[in-house]
């Protein structure tokens, strides 16, 4: 009974450290990597490379060593911020993204077709999926008075009700 376990434990192979498509003969090389297309004619799509990357953070910053903390800070991540970070494509940075692909979304930045020009007055925003939407120019006069509204003194502010609720509060006044 021994033996048959020994020998079932012993036919386990941990890794497969050899190529497993050795039969196939199609295989085209890019660099170190062996692709085996659908058909013989396959002929890849030009690509033109994006110049801009806009990187998302999927996983916290809790539970990660220290260097890949210091990456992700070195490409501008927050700590409990979720904003996306926009990098360069070059070299130096696909590096540091390579570092921490586990924790992060990398999406190509896509411009429109006919690129308006931008200024203050023009509204854009980006998709999450890396395509800038440009949505018209701003109304002058909304603007100013979506302004003056935030610059009011009348304004109740959030923190200000707060304080004021708590003091009634101590005072005995609010029971």
């Amino acid at each position: 009974m021994a033996t048959r376990v020994a020998n079932v434990l012993l036919t386990f192979v941990r890794g497969q450290r050899h190529y497993t498509k050795a039969w196939l003969k199609d295989a085209v090389r890019y660099g170190n990597v062996k692709f085996h297309p659908r058909t013989n004619n396959h002929v890849d799509p030009p690509i033109t490379p994006s110049k801009v990357f806009m990187v998302l953070r999927v996983k916290p910053f809790k539970g990660n060593p220290y260097w890949e903390k210091n990456v992700l800070e070195e490409l501008g991540f927050e700590e409990g911020v979720r904003d996306p970070v926009f990098v360069k494509n070059t070299p130096e940075m696909c590096a540091l993204l390579w570092k921490v692909k586990h924790l992060i979304k990398i999406c190509p930045l896509q411009l429109p077709e006919k690129l308006p020009e931008f200024n203050e007055s023009t509204e854009y925003y980006v998709h999450e999926s890396g395509k800038i939407h440009v949505t018209g120019k701003i109304d002058p006069a909304r603007y100013e008075a979506t302004m003056a509204y935030f610059n009011s003194v009348k304004r109740l502010k959030d923190h200000v009700i707060g304080e004021k609720l708590k003091l009634l509060w101590l005072k005995g006044y609010l029971i």
